[in-house]
C-alpha cells in the first residue's frame, strides 16, 4: 500500500521494475510532466515479448502452432507497432489509419489482419491492394469487397467472422452463423474468386469454456469449407485473454465486500454511493476483473485441453489433426506492464459540503476504458515545497471537464500526508486500453502526449507526427 495515497479499502497495483525505478525518482517524474505536459502517457514495451512468449509456450505444450497478434486499438502509439514486430507478433487493425500506419512502418502485410467492425471503402481498398486478410463481418461488406476486387482484377483474402449458434453462448453483433456463410459461398458465381484463409471470431468476456465451444464450432466450419474447395489454414480466437492487475486476491474480494456494505448516501468508498454496477458483495460485471485466475498461458492451456466435442478429442488435437494454426489478438494482456500515466495536481479544495477534492490537469477519458471505473490505487509523488503545509484528507480526484460528474476515478482516497499543487499522481499499468480507447479532446483540451523509453531516454512517440487519413 502506498503511504502517500491509497483507497479505502486499498487496491495495490502490481508494478514492473521499470515503473518502480521511475516512480522512485521524483525529479525525473517532474521533468517528464514539464517536458510533455499533463497528463503524459509513458511506455516501456520491454514486457510485451515476455507476455507473448508465455502464450506461445502454453500452446507448444499442446503441440499447437500459435501466432500472436497485437490488438492495435488497445494502444495507438507507433512504438506499440515496433514492439510487436520485435516480439514476432502480428498486428490486428481496426481502422484505415491503423492499417496505413502499420504498412508505412514496414509491417509484413501477411502479418496483419483487418478486424474493423465497420470498414470504409478506403480501408477495404488498402487491404485489398496489399493482400491483407480481411475479417468479413457481414454480407454487405462481402459484396463491397468482391465488387471492388472485381473492378481491380484482384482476389481478396478473407477470414469469415463466425457468430456462434451455440445456445450456451451469449448473442453477438459480430459475424454471421456458419450456415449463412456457407449459403453465401454456395451462391457465388465464381467461388474461386474469393480465398477463405481462415475463421475469425469475437467472443465477449473471458470464459475459457465459451472459447472452447466456439473453437469446436469453428473446426466444424473449417471441415465444411474444405468440402467445398476452400483451404482455410487458421482459426483466430480474437482477444479477451485475461490478466490480473492485482497480486492480492484478498484485496479484490475485500473491496467488493466493503462496497456492498457502504450505506446508501455514504461516500466513504465511492462518489455518491456509486455501486459501480454491483448488485451484491461480489464483483460487478460493469468493471474489468482486476484480479482473476487463471490468466495468460494457464488460461490458454485450459482451452486447448478442453473436449467440447468428446468424440473429436481436445481442441488442441482437433487443430493439430487439420494442421490449423491458432491465432489470438490480445490487447490488454499483451500490453500488461508496458505503460503508466502521470498527471499534475492543479488544486486542492472542498466541495460546497466540505468533501475534499484534488483537481488534476487531466480529464476522466484519459484513464478509462468502457468499464465503470479504473480500480487500481494511483500513486502520489510529492513535488516541491507547497505554498501552504499539506494536511491529511480523504477525498476524490476530479478533472478538467466543466461538468459536475467529472471524476477521474469514482473511488475516494486517503491522503495521509495531504497533497498540493505541483504534486504528481501516477496511474499504473495503463498501456492496454486505459490510455486511448475513449480519450477525448473535448473543450479543445489537447490529448495526452505519448512518450517512449528507447533504452536510454524518454522520447516522443511518433504517433503525434502522423497525419490521420480521411
Amino acid at each position: 500500500m502506498n503511504p502517500l495515497m491509497h483507497g479505502n479499502p486499498p487496491l495495490t497495483a502490481r508494478l514492473e521494475p521499470w515503473m518502480e525505478r521511475l516512480l522512485a525518482d521524483t525529479v525525473a517524474c517532474g521533468e517528464l510532466v514539464e517536458r510533455f505536459g499533463s497528463p503524459v502517457n509513458l511506455h516501456d514495451f520491454s514486457a510485451l515479448g515476455r507476455n507473448a512468449q508465455e502464450l506461445r509456450t502454453a500452446a507448444a505444450k499442446h503441440s499447437v502452432a500459435l501466432q500472436v497478434y497485437l490488438a492495435r486499438k488497445a494502444n495507438k502509439t507507433i512504438g506499440a507497432i515496433d514492439a510487436a514486430v520485435r516480439a514476432d507478433c502480428g498486428l490486428d487493425v481496426a481502422s484505415l489509419n491503423e492499417l496505413d500506419q502499420c504498412l508505412r512502418r514496414g509491417v509484413d502485410p501477411g502479418r496483419i489482419i483487418v478486424t474493423a467492425a465497420v470498414k470504409s471503402a478506403a480501408l477495404l481498398r488498402l487491404a485489398l491492394e496489399n493482400q491483407v486478410v480481411v475479417s468479413l463481418d457481414n454480407l454487405d461488406e462481402a459484396a463491397d469487397l468482391l465488387e471492388m476486387a472485381g473492378a481491380a482484377g484482384l482476389k481478396p483474402c478473407v477470414a469469415l467472422r463466425l457468430a456462434s449458434g451455440n445456445p450456451g453462448l451469449p448473442p453477438t453483433r459480430f459475424g454471421l452463423r456458419a450456415a449463412a456463410w456457407l449459403e453465401f459461398l454456395g451462391g457465388l458465381a465464381e467461388p474461386a474468386g474469393l480465398e477463405v484463409a481462415g475463421i475469425h471470431f469475437h467472443l465477449n468476456g473471458y470464459s475459457a469454456q465459451g472459447r472452447a465451444l466456439i473453437l469446436a464450432e469453428s473446426v466444424r466450419l473449417v471441415d465444411a469449407l474444405t468440402g467445398i474447395g476452400q483451404s482455410p489454414g487458421f482459426i483466430d480466437m480474437g482477444g479477451g485473454i485475461p490478466m490480473s492487475y492485482l497480486d492480492d486476491a484478498g484485496q479484490w474480494e475485500h473491496f467488493w465486500e466493503a462496497l456492498a456494505g457502504q450505506p446508501v448516501g455514504s461516500e466513504e468508498i465511492t462518489w455518491k454511493s456509486d455501486s459501480l454496477g454491483a448488485t451484491g458483495p461480489g464483483p460487478s460485471k460493469d468493471v474489468y476483473p482486476y484480479h482473476q485466475r487463471p490468466v495468460g498461458g494457464q488460461w490458454l492451456e485450459t482451452i486447448l485441453g478442453a473436449r467440447p466435442d468428446k468424440a473429436q478429442g481436445s481442441i488442441a488435437e482437433q487443430l493439430a489433426a487439420r494442421n490449423l494454426q491458432l491465432r489470438c489478438e490480445p490487447g490488454r494482456s499483451l500490453l500488461d506492464g508496458c505503460g503508466l500515466s502521470l498527471a499534475k495536481v492543479a488544486f486542492v479544495k472542498e466541495r460546497s459540503d466540505g468533501v475534499p477534492l484534488a483537481g488534476l490537469h487531466m480529464n476522466r477519458t484519459q484513464c478509462r476504458s468502457t468499464s465503470a471505473d479504473f480500480l487500481l490505487d494511483p500513486i502520489l509523488i510529492q513535488g516541491a515545497e507547497p505554498r501552504t503545509p499539506r494536511t491529511p484528507f480523504r477525498g476524490f480526484l476530479v478533472g478538467a471537464y466543466c461538468i459536475e460528474e467529472e471524476l477521474i476515478l469514482r473511488r475516494r482516497f486517503d491522503f495521509p500526508y495531504g497533497a498540493a499543487p505541483g504534486d504528481l499522481v501516477a496511474f499504473p499499468n495503463t498501456a492496454g486500453y486505459l490510455m486511448h480507447i475513449v480519450e477525448s479532446a473535448s473543450h479543445q483540451l489537447p490529448l495526452a502526449a505519448n512518450a517512449l523509453w528507447d533504452g536510454r531516454n524518454w522520447v516522443p512517440d511518433e504517433i503525434g507526427e502522423h497525419e490521420l487519413r480521411p
